[in-house]
């Protein structure tokens, strides 16, 4: 069973069921427009296209190339400079949420925390067999 939502594009109710994120009226539009972006980059001198040359070239908005890229549909492997933005930094990336600088940055900063916390824990049990008396014999 769906649920009933708003279509991001046009704004109409549409039953949403998990599969599509607009109305039919606009996935049918997106697909045409998927099938001339498909169609330009098929042509050899256009694979190593980037984001801004296919919207110049289709007038395709580059939330829809993005959208494209990050299910599978538009592949890097086929089309060597597509990506879309990580969700960190904006740079262009075509796996996952993060950029690979990103994803470094975020494993580096838990393996130093990683590293604090283990040696708090060494000073903590160094420190807690002794005990320091004021007695003045």
């Amino acid at each position: 069973m769906g649920e009933l939502k708003n279509c991001p594009s046009c704004g109409e109710f549409f039953n949403y069921t998990g599969i599509r994120d607009v109305c039919n009226k606009c996935a049918m539009n997106e697909e045409k427009l998927y099938e001339e972006v498909y169609r330009f980059l098929r042509k050899r001198e256009n694979r190593a296209a980037n984001i801004e040359r296919i919207k110049e070239a289709t007038g395709v908005e580059e939330t829809l190339l993005y959208k494209w890229v990050r299910k599978g549909r538009l592949q890097p492997a086929m089309f060597p400079n597509l990506g879309y933005p990580c969700d960190n930094c904006g740079r262009l990336t075509n796996t996952g949420k993060l950029c690979t600088e990103c994803t470094a940055n975020i494993k580096n900063g838990l393996r130093q925390l990683e590293a604090a916390t283990e040696f708090r824990e060494k000073v903590s049990k160094q420190n807690s067999g002794t005990y320091h008396t004021d007695r003045k014999k």
